[in-house]
């Protein structure tokens, strides 16, 4: 009885802590791929920076937040939105018709494309150039998405490999196992020229897209808080000067 007894009040305390942790006042829980670079991922500090960080750390400021960047697995990001184990996913989410009906996202605050990135020298210079090639993207992402539309492109594509982030498909990239990987114009731009890596972006594009903020539908109230904040940051110049520092221009779109 005394077994059952303490077995009981453990799992109290354990539910109680998961109860508290998941509610914790005071903070601002946005979900990230960590190797997104430039717009979430780990300096040499191993701390998370980058665009979307910076973003998203002035607006819990000025909403009286504590900012907590939460690592997860990109393929299953909408279930840690709607399980509460996160406040939002921030981080170069795309804007598809899917995720707006399933999500409560923003206004686009950033435009981008998904590309192929090659090796410099390997002859391929257009889309068509990949038939009967094989390429690397990462899994649950609108880089798949993008192959999944592109129907022709991807009949004619040998094989297409899965990677849980884009850094290690650019590593095989350049070292031969792979001949494109199809990523996010924004990152393979930064990680290139970041990296002084031997690859291009090819200039014919798949998709061209824009990124928002998306919430559980749940949470309507705090996204129209962060939207209106974004839109506030915008017209003081804050989003401007944030834009700048990672990209050496203002590409926002927030209007």
């Amino acid at each position: 009885m005394k077994k059952i007894a303490a077995l009981v009040c453990a799992l109290t305390v354990c539910l109680t802590m998961a109860f508290a942790k998941k509610k914790a006042p005071g903070t601002f829980i946005i979900g990230l791929d960590d190797s997104f670079p430039p717009l979430g991922f780990r300096d040499e500090n191993n701390e998370i920076v980058g665009y979307d960080i910076d973003l998203a750390r002035e607006v819990a400021s000025r909403l009286g937040l504590a900012l907590v960047c939460q690592p997860i697995d990109w393929s299953v990001k909408e279930m840690e939105l709607n399980t509460g184990k996160i406040d939002c996913i921030w981080n170069g989410l795309t804007m598809t018709a899917e995720r707006k009906a399933s999500m409560a996202c923003t206004e686009p605050y950033l435009a981008n494309a998904q590309v192929v990135v090659v090796r410099n020298g390997s002859g391929i210079e257009k889309l068509a150039d990949l038939q009967g090639k094989t390429v690397g993207v990462q899994a649950g992402s609108s880089a798949q998405d993008a192959i999944d539309n592109a129907g022709d492109f991807k009949k004619s594509l040998k094989k297409i490999v899965e990677f849980k982030e884009n850094i290690t498909a650019l590593n095989d990239l350049e070292v031969g196992n792979l001949d494109g990987v199809v990523m996010d114009l924004v990152v393979a731009g930064y990680s290139i020229s970041q990296g002084n890596k031997p690859l291009s972006i090819l200039s014919e594009k798949l998709a061209p897209e824009q990124y928002g903020v998306a919430f559980s539908r749940k949470n309507k109230a705090l996204r129209d808080k962060v939207w209106k904040t974004l839109k506030e940051m915008q017209a003081d110049g804050t989003v401007s000067k944030i834009s700048i520092k990672w990209f050496g221009t203002d590409i926002s779109t927030i209007k």
